[in-house]
């Protein structure tokens, strides 16, 4: 029997155009939305089929999708910067994160990388020093995971990691499984995790530019870590229409660099 699943209030929807653009919203019954095909009701969509067309009062027509994290992360409001979903999947795969790891995050910024790791069922306690960009990471969190998951697997903290990193003092009770880093000088932060951080466990570091992935690495190896890798993903959309098939004019070729390494046990070394 086929199932049917229909759009709650209170529910996420992406509606996507003929030409392939996307809006994100909320629904709230009795709300409408405003777009320059014309204006959608939020009634129209609520208990509608996903993958159903709507038209717009001025005759617009959308496609209704159940957004997915990817989609999320994109059209989420921003307070900073978000790592890509091109590079969220070889993050977690990199840093090997399973189902209830604890796992410590640097510069949270807009939340795309904590809302990654969620998803993949690990528990979170993340340091971001803006207050604003602390303020947004929750309410994209809270907006796609709900405040049940937030409180119940995730510690979000206004604190600079440069200063210190505090574990096993968290509310989860034991050392952090990994560490994953998002900041300007991420090599600042390594030699508090030395001692956070289980012994073996992954340190990876997000860099926009190769100067700060290669201050990292020197500053890791002068710290004995081990396993340093350094890798970019590269990721080359294609446009396929007929026999008209060529690479696609927007494609986010380098976006970051992913360092990663091994915490050591100095006792044997």
């Amino acid at each position: 029997m086929e199932e049917t699943i229909r759009f709650k209030e209170g529910q996420l929807v992406l509606l996507t155009d003929r030409k392939e653009r996307r809006q994100l919203l909320r629904l709230e019954a009795g709300k409408k939305f405003h777009t320059h095909m014309g204006d959608v009701a939020h009634n129209q969509i609520i208990d509608e089929l996903y993958g159903t067309e709507i038209t717009t009062d001025k005759g617009g027509i959308f496609t209704l999708f159940e957004p997915t994290l990817g989609d999320y992360i994109l059209e989420m409001k921003r307070g900073a910067q978000v790592i890509y979903p091109k590079d969220l999947g070889p993050i977690l795969f990199l840093a090997n994160i399973s189902p209830d790891m604890l796992v410590f995050e640097s510069g949270v910024g807009s939340g795309a990388l904590s809302l990654a790791l969620l998803q993949a069922g690990a528990k979170v306690v993340g340091y971001e020093i803006r207050d604003d960009h602390l303020k947004q990471a929750k309410q994209n969190i809270i907006g796609f995971v709900g405040e049940e998951m937030f409180e119940k697997n995730y510690q979000l903290e206004c604190k600079n990691a440069y200063e210190g990193v505090e574990s096993p003092k968290t509310q989860f009770g034991k050392q952090f499984d990994c560490a994953l880093l998002d900041l300007p000088e991420p090599w600042q932060a390594l030699p508090h995790l030395a001692s956070s951080v289980k012994i073996g466990g992954i340190v990876l570091a997000y860099t926009p530019s190769i100067t700060q992935a290669s201050n990292f690495v020197e500053e890791a190896r002068g710290h004995k870590f081990f396993g340093i890798e350094t890798l970019e993903v590269i990721n080359r959309n294609w446009h396929i229409k007929g026999k008209a098939i060529r690479p696609a004019h927007k494609t986010p070729d380098h976006t970051g660099f992913l360092t990663y390494c091994r915490i050591p046990n100095l006792k044997h070394r």
